[in-house]
């Protein structure tokens, strides 16, 4: 134990002297990138346990006196080193990037832009900040940075990259501060993402191109999706940032990777995702002006199977229903099929935690359902009860009457004698939750 703090006394002496050395700008520059070079291999960041002296050096390298191509020199030897200390093994946990790392983080993508080897230092600091968990305050800086990174024609890997640092930092995109950025670069940053599905050149497998391993670009899009229901973003996004999604999309299968995506955003990234009828239905709005009529129905089945929306709030229900009558009556009742599927959908069925509060006090209480006392029965019971409620909902919403035919999905909409004449005021789920046949 002595010895071992013998060696960090000694570490934080000589890190103490290189960082003063570094300031006065008056060493040789070839002989302190030599010196860079050796800490690689002499590894004292993993003696600390801590990343914070290779930050520290990059940032007084970065506001050296020296010549841009010296920095660039050095900052790589040092970015080096923080690579062997965050990748040290195959599998690495997200790193806890400290708000004082921010800034030599953004000083390396910038310093040179330089992207031709996995050895530089913008490569590697996306890749520590692909691995970062993200935070609020870091939106306004990474954005003026970001997008130059993101644009396709760059290489395949920091366009990857800088795509998961993209989706890493999404609490950052929504942060109040982002206010104060320049109009210019809410819209580089949305033409740089452009179709997150898309890159110059990816490798072929049975003819179909293979994305790069830890990157789903449903994810990447289900952030685009929620920028469609923010009044910062909304207006910054085109029709070719949904492109490949609304091929995708255009099938059963598609939608439902594309509802597990915007699942899994709303679990484990942002739990604002779609969250509130204002939002689901601003969405949709934004996505059928781009002409993404796909896409706005993938939103549209998340309003109706997620249980974002609490069943019993009347005005937010009438919101989402006045939606999805005006959408289905503008493009297709018989698309209406799909919806009911995905109602019915087993699949869906434990996907719902939200719809088990309140509405379950409410379903409960008929005198006709008798539940098993076991917590997972009453669940399964309450869940389908639900999903049976909401199919009643749809067809009363469109102007049917659920109480003289059976509710099934596998009937052909066009077969539902639909009011298409005239707007139907949407039941509430009260209304037609408690006197289910």
């Amino acid at each position: 134990m002595y010895g071992s703090d013998t060696l960090k006394v000694a570490i934080h002496l000589f890190h103490q002297q290189l960082q003063s050395v570094i300031k006065e700008g008056t060493a040789d520059g070839y002989a302190l990138t030599s010196v860079l070079s050796m800490l690689i291999h002499l590894d004292p960041l993993q003696t600390t346990d801590s990343g914070e002296l290779g930050f520290s050096w990059i940032t007084e390298i970065l506001n050296s006196r020296y010549g841009e191509p010296r920095r660039e020199r050095m900052a790589d030897r040092a970015a080096q080193s923080l690579e062997k200390h965050f990748f040290r093994t195959g599998l690495m946990p997200l790193i806890n990037v400290e708000p004082a790392w921010i800034p030599p983080l953004l000083g390396l993508l910038s310093l040179g832009g330089r992207f031709g080897t996995t050895r530089s230092s913008g490569f590697i600091a996306l890749r520590i900040l692909a691995k970062s968990r993200g935070s609020a305050d870091f939106g306004p800086m990474l954005l003026p940075i970001l997008h130059s990174t993101l644009l396709p024609t760059d290489r395949l890997h920091a366009r990857c990259l800088a795509l998961k640092v993209f989706l890493g930092f999404m609490s950052g995109w929504f942060s109040p501060k982002m206010e104060n950025i320049p109009t210019n670069d809410f819209n580089k940053l949305v033409q740089a993402v452009d179709d997150p599905f898309q890159f110059r050149k990816l490798p072929l497998l049975d003819g179909k191109p293979v994305h790069p391993p830890d990157y789903d670009p449903m994810m990447a899009t289900a952030v685009l999706i929620e920028f469609a229901s923010s009044h910062l973003w909304r207006n910054h996004l085109r029709r070719s940032n949904f492109a490949s999604c609304e091929e995708i999309v255009s099938t059963w299968d598609g939608k439902k990777t594309a509802l597990g995506c915007m699942l899994d955003m709303e679990t484990y990234l942002w739990p604002e995702f779609l969250c509130t009828a204002a939002k689901i239905t601003m969405a949709i709005g934004r996505l059928e002006e781009l002409q993404c009529s796909n896409t706005a129905e993938v939103v549209i089945m998340w309003a109706w199977t997620i249980g974002v929306v609490n069943p019993v709030d009347h005005d937010s229900w009438h919101l989402i229903g006045r939606d999805t009558l005006r959408f289905y009556q503008t493009h297709g009742v018989g698309r209406l099929t799909t919806l009911k599927r995905r109602v019915a959908d087993e699949d869906v069925l434990f996907s719902r935690r939200k719809l088990m509060g309140s509405a379950f006090d409410i379903f409960v209480k008929l005198p006709a359902l008798k539940l098993q006392p076991t917590f997972e029965s009453r669940r399964l019971t309450h869940v389908r009860l639900s999903q049976a409620c909401q199919l009643r909902g749809l067809y009363q919403l469109f102007g049917c009457d659920p109480t003289t035919r059976a509710v099934a999905v596998e009937e052909v909409d066009e077969g539902m004698e639909v009011s298409s004449g005239h707007s139907v005021p949407p039941v509430s789920f009260v209304d037609w939750g408690c006197d289910y046949p």
